[in-house]
């Protein structure tokens, strides 16, 4: 442990931005899974909706969508908020259900987004300031080279050599957990907007019973 902490601190100033980076990358990597986790809580909920939209019954599925607000704080999922805005303007045309289906997805898709850009520019720039922390390193290095004039040997340059690549290890050890991370919030959103897109399908499919019932 205290090995550890040694090397980081021979590590160089640029150690802690490259530390700044591990914590906001971590901090918005489990932020966003428990959006994630609230984004995808609809499976009950969103069956029944579906089924009183069948049934045609409007404003029980409004109702019921609506008692998920306490407080004044959302409780929605991203497929609630897709049937929300469904539902006022299921008795529209074709054209406009379309339309807020879609801007609908799109937005929910930005909104679950988040902060994951900052996330991914966090694990681009570790890697970038570990190697200009080396380069200002072994310019230190050399330099001190240049002090010692003859007397300098192979241990003393070689001391200042690892020193200084420190903070590229530590801009490696940093940047691939964040790139895994980023990886893996991408193919959950992409699940989300899956799930949300064929959702937007069933009620167009509803809608459309309906009119040729009507």
């Amino acid at each position: 442990m205290n090995q550890g902490i040694e090397l980081f601190l021979k590590g160089g100033i640029l150690i802690w931005p490259i530390l700044l980076c591990s914590l906001t990358g971590t901090t918005i990597f489990f932020h966003q899974l428990l959006i994630f986790r609230t984004a995808r809580d609809r499976d009950a909920v969103s069956g029944r909706v579906l089924q009183l939209l069948e049934q045609g019954e409007l404003s029980e599925a409004k109702k019921m969508l609506t008692s998920r607000v306490r407080h004044g704080k959302r409780q929605y999922s991203s497929a609630e908020v897709l049937l929300l805005e469904a539902i006022s303007v299921f008795k529209s045309d074709r054209e406009t259900l379309e339309f807020v289906l879609a801007h609908s997805v799109e937005r929910e898709v930005n909104t679950l987004t988040g902060h994951m850009g900052i996330m991914a520019t966090a694990g681009n720039v570790a890697p970038l300031l570990g190697l200009l922390g080396t380069v200002f390193g072994m310019i230190k290095a050399f330099m001190a080279v240049e002090n010692l004039g003859g007397r300098v040997n192979a241990a003393v340059l070689a001391g200042g050599i690892w020193e200084a690549m420190l903070t590229t290890a530590f801009g490696l050890v940093v940047a691939i957990p964040l790139i895994f991370f980023h990886s893996y919030l991408e193919g959950r959103l992409s699940i989300i907007q899956a799930d949300l897109e064929e959702l937007a399908v069933d009620l167009l499919k509803i809608w459309s019973r309906q009119q040729k019932e009507a």
